[in-house]
């Protein structure tokens, strides 16, 4: 039987590296991000079905659901920086801070909601893509680092909740991504790891299926 896949975020960066490597492993794919034009490509290149939308629209995440009635694998990579350039807390919007937490908090648990009959029906796995920030004291980082602590706590319960699937908390480390670009600069960003080998290290997680919990993968 294949197996499947939905990762959110996947028009690109680790999202899109990670669905080439299940892709060439012969799975189904599910992908989606709100750049349609991207996203398409990204299809086309993998035979996927591709679904653009945004995952804090919850007929979104319905759609979703329903593409994947078998699901084996959620991977929750899409995230959002939030205000750039990085403000202090002191002066962080608290109207921006809030959809943060819809995009990065809110609408991974709603897909986990939407997709665990599916998921506890295969056994399958949960991965939800955080960062360093999430622990670490950076200046600039607090709104995004608040928003993947909660994750990653979020994720700490889920898999003391649903103990028959595979609960991975996932820190890839800095990746030459648009999104670090945006918060670092093109140069910096440059010097970091190429997001193929992030997603190479974690497909390798996905196959090995170890216990439920935190994960860095640099």
């Amino acid at each position: 039987m294949t197996n499947t896949a939905l990762i959110t975020g996947a028009s690109r960066g680790l999202g899109l590296a990670l669905a080439r490597a299940l892709g060439a492993a012969g799975w189904r794919l599910v992908l989606t991000a709100r750049g349609a034009d991207d996203l398409d490509r990204a299809a086309a290149e993998l035979g996927a079905t591709a679904i653009a939308g945004d995952v804090t629209d919850p007929a979104h995440v319905a759609r979703l659901a329903a593409a994947a009635p078998s699901l084996d694998l959620l991977v929750n990579n899409a995230s959002d920086l939030g205000v750039t350039p990085l403000p202090h807390l002191a002066d962080y919007p608290l109207e921006a801070f809030r959809g943060l937490l819809e995009t990065n908090v809110t609408a991974p648990l709603a897909l986990i909601q939407a997709t665990l009959p599916a998921l506890r029906a295969a056994g399958g796995s949960i991965v939800n893509v955080t960062s360093d920030a999430a622990t670490g004291a950076y200046e600039g980082w607090g709104g995004y680092g608040a928003t993947k602590a909660a994750l990653e706590q979020l994720s700490n319960v889920l898999a003391a909740e649903e103990p028959a699937l595979r609960v991975w908390w996932v820190d890839p480390g800095e990746m030459n991504t648009r999104m670090l670009a945006d918060a670092v600069g093109a140069e910096e960003a440059a010097g970091a790891a190429d997001p193929a080998k992030v997603a190479a290290a974690l497909y390798d997680l996905v196959g090995a299926r170890p216990a439920s919990g935190k994960v860095s993968l640099q």
